[in-house]
């Protein structure tokens, strides 16, 4: 339970981030910004991967480009579900999704599953 929570915050500081970098990207309030990260990892968790399955003859062409396509649908399907979260057009969703992924691709380096916080050490002998 505890790694979904650092999870969502982790997905809020994305999105966060989004909105003070791009210009394209707004959220306003703090409740609208946790129920974005909260949704954001129930649409990845339940329709993303029917849709990567839909559309994996175009990943497969485009050597696996069109997933940015695919996270960026994900990002503004959010965004259309939220009236305080608003994505101007697809060149903001796909940088709020490209900050919201490396975000996330940083800190979970540092978040194990089960939530705690590690950091491995390599001793050489």
């Amino acid at each position: 339970m505890q790694g979904i929570f650092i999870r969502t915050m982790i997905s809020m500081l994305g999105l966060y981030l989004a909105s003070e970098i791009l210009p394209g990207v707004s959220i306003e309030g703090t409740g609208s910004l946790i129920l974005a990260a909260v949704l954001l990892g129930v649409v990845n968790g339940v329709i993303r991967p029917i849709a990567f399955v839909l559309t994996l003859p175009f990943t497969i062409i485009t050597l696996g480009l069109f997933l940015f396509v695919l996270n960026a649908a994900m990002f503004g399907l959010v965004a259309a579900l939220l009236d305080n979260f608003s994505v101007a057009g697809f060149w903001s969703a796909l940088f709020g999704a490209i900050i919201v992924g490396i975000t996330s691709t940083v800190a979970s380096w540092y978040i194990g599953p089960d939530g705690r916080y590690e950091v491995f050490v390599v001793r050489r002998r």
